[in-house]
Order: structure tokens, then sequence, then C-alpha cells
């Protein structure tokens, strides 16, 4: 920990926020402690929250300075939130990665942000308590203000002295009982801005001398540039330069219609994807005769052969998902600016670290020598957190090229054809139940492409060939784990298409695949199904308690109104347990979902509007991809290209959400992803028992 005079001239505190990646190597050894985060307290009593992590809707803008806020004592009403700026300090203590994913923040940042706010206290009281020469512990803080007696002074009066102080070596944190801001409906931070457009998203870059480029992208998976003919996009007015970049023509110009046009007119020769390129068909009928070979052993609990033969019964299934975009309301974009061996990047991005490193070794520089403006992020779900950097890289190949500031732009088609997308998977289930209808054997095998793998993370996070993401939430599902034979097993094909996490990463699958399979089992053994799940978590009471909750908030149990039926599944993901109920109806032959009732198990709740909103939110996204989503490939190429054929969830078909949450003394778990994941299934199941159809391909689609 450290203290720092600011460019605002009061007090810097500077501490170590930790953020762990969910598989780190062993062998990592953490960094110097440093800072990678801070609180500015001005002369002017404002309190300036400096966050490492990205907004991009999910309310830490508002949420993480609530947890400083609340040890610090100061007027809330003077609090606001900046993004970071990039260096190693911001970054995971043992990756040094500075980024935002996970659902993690809060729940990762939760005790130490605490603690610097505590400890700004202490110095700011300490500072007060010398100018009047009394002791601290005969001070009070409250709302910005230190007491003692009739004397009074804002924290902005005694900023500057505070910062020549040692921080305390320890500091005790608030009982929760005392807490005054945690656990309350707070409005977000960030909103005055986006409502009056002041807020700027990455789009929105703009100084004197930038261009705009679009970028001509290989039109199928595999196929490579051969040449191009820049003629009549050079005779666009606007236009100024075309230029190759890694795998692509740019299209430089002084506004974006003119590089838009610019590229209509360009004339490229490709090279055809080898084999005549990927077929998501094809490839599916592969990933289903994959699927009935044994793969890679991913869990493994007793003899499953000897299990399934003494069985009473068995169930079979095979569930399939397809390649789904993520498609934020805010296409990709980057800016690029390079003078000399420096580099300054503008954009909306959940990898700082990843595209930092990425512009130096483009441009032959260090990685300090490239600074990164964090914009606000017009949504992300994963997209903005890639790997491999490749719409940053692109801007800065474009911008090296064309010896000018550029900012590149996706169109909306470019956007949903630019791949990376979360995987298309198969699941084969078998379940040889006993005389009760109860798992005494579960084999679960699994086909789809790994995020990880060719990846720089496919050596920090991939064991005995196995990405553990797409196999999350089986083998550690409370349905499963206890089985007394278990096996999950896995294949992960390789293909030209680029894949990458999305929203609740592998849980969006798995859930769909093991929820759906625990109602057929309900249903094969003629049971409820909440009884039936009831009766599996009889040792698990959260994940019971969140299930009956949400049962009971959702009149499970009563007759719903006529033509209706309701469907329930839980899952646990990213440390929080989310239940929900669906209500449903069919309407000239299409689902029509009226109702979701949800209940989630975090933890502490820090915000409860933000939790509640991040539940809405997650349902919503969820149930595009249940309802909607899905990407065709044939040749190589993607089919789909804008909302006209990649549907949104739209306002007129949007349910009303209920959203509970449960007091819990549970360690804090996080709330962007989890309530994505179950609300499939719970949908399928719900169609279940209105049709009698049992649904398993997503999206859903009655016969």
């Amino acid at each position: 920990m450290q203290v720092a005079a600011g460019s605002a001239a009061g007090l810097l505190l500077s501490f170590y926020v930790p953020q762990g990646l969910r598989a780190a190597p062993k062998a990592a050894q953490p960094p110097p402690l440093s800072p990678n985060a801070f609180v500015r307290i001005g002369t002017d009593d404002s309190v300036t929250v400096v966050l490492a992590h990205s907004e991009m809707g999910q309310g830490i803008w508002t949420g993480l300075a609530m947890l400083i806020a609340e040890e610090l004592e100061c007027d809330w009403s003077k609090v606001r939130s900046e993004h970071a700026p990039t260096a190693p300090v911001y970054g995971h203590p043992l990756m040094h990665f500075q980024m935002t994913g996970g659902s993690s923040s809060t729940n990762g940042e939760f005790e130490r942000y605490r603690t610097v706010g505590a400890m700004a206290k202490d110095m700011l009281v300490r500072a007060a308590a010398a100018r009047w020469k009394v002791s601290p512990g005969t001070c009070v803080a409250a709302k910005g203000v230190i007491t003692h007696g009739k004397d009074q002074l804002t924290y902005g009066q005694v900023a500057e002295e505070a910062m020549k102080l040692n921080p305390p070596a320890k500091v005790k944190l608030k009982d929760p009982k005392d807490w005054k801001l945690i656990g309350t409906v707070v409005r977000r931070l960030d909103t005055p801005e986006k409502i009056t457009g002041k807020a700027q998203f990455g789009m929105d870059v703009h100084f004197p001398g930038l261009r705009t480029a679009v970028v001509l992208r290989p039109p199928a998976f595999g196929a490579k540039l051969v040449k191009f003919d820049a003629a009549d996009a050079l005779k666009v007015p606007g236009v100024e330069k075309v230029v190759p970049t890694a795998n692509g023509v740019a299209v430089v110009a002084a506004h974006f219609w003119a590089a838009k046009l610019g590229r209509d007119a360009l004339r490229a020769e490709w090279t055809k994807p080898e084999g005549g390129g990927a077929d998501s068909a094809k490839l599916l009928a592969d990933f289903r005769a994959q699927a009935r070979k044994p793969g890679a052993i991913a869990a493994q609990v007793g003899k499953v052969e000897d299990a399934m033969a003494a069985a009473k019964s068995r169930v079979e299934a095979e569930y399939d998902v397809p390649y789904l975009a993520h498609a934020p309301m805010e296409p990709l974009n980057c800016t690029a600016k390079i003078d000399g061996d420096r580099c300054e990047i503008w954009t909306g991005t959940q990898f700082q670290t990843g595209d930092q490193m990425a512009a130096a070794k483009i441009l032959g520089t260090t990685p300090e020598k490239v600074q990164i403006h964090t914009t606000f992020l017009g949504g992300a779900f994963g997209r903005r957190a890639s790997p491999v950097a490749d719409f940053v890289a692109e801007a800065v190949i474009v911008a090296k090229a064309a010896g000018v500031p550029v900012k590149v732009v996706w169109t909306r088609e470019d956007d949903m054809r630019g791949g990376y997308y979360r995987p298309a998977f198969v699941h084969r289930i078998q379940v040889g139940v006993d005389a009760r209808g109860m798992p005494a054997a579960w084999d679960q095998t699994v086909v789809g492409q790994s995020i990880i793998a060719g990846t720089p993370l496919e050596p920090l996070v991939m064991k005995n060939g196995i990405d553990h993401s797409s196999v999350e939430g089986i083998a550690e599902s409370p349905y499963v784990e206890k089985t007394p034979a278990l096996r999950v097993s896995l294949h992960s094909p390789r293909t030209p298409i680029t894949v990458l996490w999305w929203r609740s990463v592998g849980n969006t699958h798995t859930a769909f695949a093991v929820e759906s399979m625990v109602d057929e089992l309900a249903h094969a053994a003629g049971k409820d199904p909440l009884a039936y799940r009831l009766e599996l978590l009889k040792d698990k009471p959260r994940h019971a308690n969140a299930l009956k909750v949400a049962a009971e908030k959702a009149g499970w149990g009563t007759a719903p109104a006529a033509g209706r039926a309701r469907g329930l599944a839980m899952h646990e993901s990213f440390g929080s347990i989310v239940a929900e109920v669906v209500e449903v109806s069919i309407e000239q032959g299409r689902i029509r979902v009226h109702e979701v009732t949800c209940s989630v198990d975090c933890g502490t709740a820090v915000n409860p509007l933000g939790v509640e909103a991040q539940i809405q939110g997650s349902v919503a996204f969820g149930l595009t991809a249940a309802l909607h989503g899905k990407l065709n490939i044939a040749d190589g190429a993607v089919q789909e290209s804008n909302f006209h054929d990649y549907p949104m969830l739209r306002m007129v078909d949007m349910p009303r959400i209920a959203v509970h949450i449960i007091p819990s003394q549970a360690k804090m778990g996080g709330i962007g992803e989890p309530a994505t994941a179950p609300i499939a299934p719970a949908l399928a199941n719900a169609v279940f028992a209105l049709t009698k159809q049992r649904l398993r391909s997503l999206p859903l689609r009655l016969a």
C-alpha cells in the first residue's frame, strides 16, 4: 500500500487488489505487492474511485464504489468512478492480467475495497486530530465530515495533510449489522451520463485528424487473401487510402460512409476454404457421431458400466446447442493513434493487458508505451475479452499501415460474421436409475470446440487435453456429484470456426443438458419435477432452498391460467445459485413466455437493485438464445447478417420477471452471468409440461 499526491491535490490512496482467474498455474509466483486500484479524495470533497475493471452494464461503476464508501463514511453524493489506465499494477496477482470477466469483479474486490475505505478514513481522521491536537479516538467521521465536539473539518480540508501520513498497518472493518450502504438500493452512478449522452463509448471517440476505416475480411473461415484492386475504392469521394491488414483490406476515409462505400467498391480475390469450408449442419452430424464414442475423461467415479448394467432401467437422450454470436448493442470498434514507438488506443475492452501486449508486439515496442483508454462498453458478453486481441490488433495494424490515427468500425454485419462465437455442442447422456427412479449411474459425453485450445491460455489452464470450461457444471452439479457411478468424457474437435467464451461460458450448454435430463428423469419416475429435485438435493440445503423459494413465489403446485404450464430449473455457476420457474403458453404455434420467477443466493448482495437488473438482463439474454439464437454456416460462411435474421428478444415478447434475493451468509458469488444458464432448460421443461413435446435442441422449435 502507498500514499501519493493526486492530480486533484488531495489524498490519493492506492491499494493492491488481487483478481483471481478460475484456473491459475500453481507454479506461478505472485508479483511484488503493488497498487492496482485507487481512491482519490480532492480538496473539493470529491471522492473518485479509479477502477481496474470495465463497466459494460454490469454495475461495478456503482457497486465497487459502494464498498469503499461504506468504510470511508463519505458523502455518497460526491462519489464518482473512472476507468484506470492500463499497467501491470492493475493486473491479476499471478498473471498480471488486467481484465473483467468471470462474474468476479465485486466478489474478488469485496474485502480489499472495503479495507482501503477504512484505511483512508483512518488517515483523514488522524490528520484532523493532529490539527486539533486531540486523540483520533475522540473524533467521529460521517458523511465526509470529521467532528470533535463543536469542531468540524471536511475530508477535502484535511486531504493534503492526510496524504503525508503512513497508512495504518491494520484496520477493523465494520460488522455487517453496521453497514449503511452495502445491501441497500442505490441508483447507478453512470446513469446520468448515459441519459444525457455524456458517457463515452468506443464508437463516440473523435479528435482532430482521426480517420475512419472499415475492413474487408475473409468471406469464409479458412479463406486467404490472394490479391486486391483498390482503383475503384479510391475513386469514392472521401476515401484516402486502402491498406492491407493481416488477412484483409482496410479502406481508410474521412468518415464512415465513405469508408463503407469504398469497401463495397473493392475488388478482392480469396482462396477457397479447405474442403469446401465448414458447414454447421455437417458438423452437428459429426458431433453426434462422436458423442457415441468415449472421449477424454474429464471426471470419473466408480464403475459406470457395472452400475449401468445393474440399473433397473435406463434413460438416454441427446441435447444440442448451436453456434451463437455475442451481438452486443455496440458493434466492435477500436481507435489507434501511433506516435513513433508509442501508441494510444481507445476502445471498450474487457482485456486491457492482452490488448496492450498485442499492440506492443505489432509495433515492436514495450507494453508501457501503449496506453489504453477504456471507454464504456456497449455490451460485451465475452466478445471484448479476446485472448488474441483480434479487433484491437487489427486497428493497430491499420493505423500503422495508413500512417494516420484510425478508428476501425465494424458494421453489424461485420460483427455478426466476424467469428469468435459460442461453440456448438452435443451432449449424450445415459442414466441408469434404481427402483425408485433415482440415478445410480450417470454417463455423459460432450462434444464441442474448446474456447481455450490454440490461445495463449492453453498451456496455463488446460490439463490432459481437457478444457474444463467445456464441461463445467456437470460433475459438480448437486444433482450429479453424488451419483454412485459417474463418468464425464469430452471430445474437442478443431474446426476453422473461431470460438470464444459467451455469457455464462460452458454453463450455457451444460445446464441445458443436465437440467433437461433431470426433468426427464422426474417424469420417467412419475414424480413431480420439484419434488424429484428436492429429493436429489436432500444434502444440499442452499440449492434446495433456492428451488423452494422460486417455486413458492411462482405458485408451483397451483394451477396456472388455462393454456399455460410451468417448468423449472436450478444451476450454480460463478459461486451463485439461481433457480428459475418459467410460465408459458403456445400462441399461433409459437412459444410465448409470460412469467419468469427467479431466486438467487449470491451471498451478500452489495446493491440489490444491481443484482435484480443483472438477473433480468441475463434472463432476456438467455431467452434470446433459447427462442431465436442460431448461426448457420455453409461453405465456411455465416449465413446470418443482422437482427432481421438473427433476432433479439423484443419488448413485446419480454416476460414479467420477478427476482427474489435470498438472504445468505455464504461466500459471495458473481451475478453478471449465472441467471443465463438455467433459463433455457426451465423454458424447455415448461414446454414439455404443456405440450408433452421434449425439445432437446436449441433454439426451441415446436414440431
